[in-house]
């Protein structure tokens, strides 16, 4: 059931589960104007025999409220509003996994508050905005796999700027063949009608300087405990990006997961799950 909470000022949707007084998770969703919880905390969930799994929306997105500004660096603050509350976290050192835009905010959250990270987990994501080259060049490569999204679209509108609600939707349902080794037309519709797109949250998150976003200078300041997860056909931050980034966090562990795409949290859940729980207990 999904519930609300008022983080600095915006009221944010989330989902909690696990035992009390547990150690805290904080899953942290991709998607820039899109993206959502809700498969986030689908596919983190069977943590919650020994953690406290926490998805939630950020502001401008799914269900949270649009209370602006749409900043990284906003959203990273309301994260660790949430790590902070009384009634989700108990302001000791928690536990993060974010993916693709969310692995960058799970990031910048790390090196903003090392102290307050135990793990940290990324999945799919990048260092730099500099992955969006390689994007594109991938696509050019596997452009018949979604033949209604051009490279024009990846880089003006994907990458960029949409002008409304319904253009941001209608290109993500083309771009959607891309995100999976075992794509389902009949679930991606679906998966698209009941999303929530809202361009001005999209559009304010790749504005500058939020679209030139670097953390490589400053990974080797994180403290945390980090294992990097991503798939071997991951078309939007290739798996270059994720040996970068393991290679410039201290004692960081990698693992490229075969067969597996941009959600590989999804696709590889079970194999996932046990590198994670691996982990967090090693």
């Amino acid at each position: 059931m999904v519930e609300y909470v008022d983080i600095n000022g915006a009221r944010l949707a989330y989902r909690l589960a696990g035992p009390p007084g547990a150690p805290l998770i904080i899953t942290l969703h991709g998607g820039r104007g899109f993206g959502d919880h809700k498969s986030d905390f689908k596919a983190y969930s069977p943590l919650s025999s020994k953690y406290r799994v926490l998805s939630f929306d950020f502001r401008g997105h799914g269900q949270s409220s649009r209370t602006e500004p749409y900043t990284f660096s906003q959203i990273v603050a309301d994260i660790e509003g949430l790590r902070k509350h009384p009634r989700l976290g108990d302001n000791k050192p928690c536990i993060i996994i974010g993916g693709s835009f969310g692995g960058f905010l799970a990031q910048q959250y790390a090196i903003t508050y090392p102290s307050h990270v135990s793990h940290l987990i990324l999945r799919g994501t990048a260092p730099s905005y500099h992955h969006e080259e390689k994007a594109v060049s991938v696509l050019q490569d596997r452009l018949q796999r979604a033949p209604g999204l051009s490279v024009k679209m990846l880089q003006d509108k994907i990458f960029g700027k949409f002008d409304s609600d319904i253009e941001f939707q209608l290109v993500m349902h083309a771009a959607a063949p891309l995100y999976s080794e075992d794509f389902n037309a009949d679930a991606a519709l679906e998966r698209n009608l009941e999303t929530v797109f809202f361009a001005k949250s999209h559009n304010d998150l790749y504005s500058q300087p939020e679209k030139f976003f670097d953390y490589r200078e400053k990974l080797a300041t994180v403290t945390a405990k980090t294992l990097v997860v991503v798939g071997d056909h991951d078309w939007i931050c290739p798996p270059q990006q994720s040996q970068l980034i393991a290679s410039l966090i201290p004692n960081s562990r990698l693992e490229i997961i075969k067969g597996a795409n941009h959600s590989v949290h999804l696709e590889k859940n079970e194999e996932v799950i046990n590198l994670i729980l691996q982990h967090l207990s090693s």
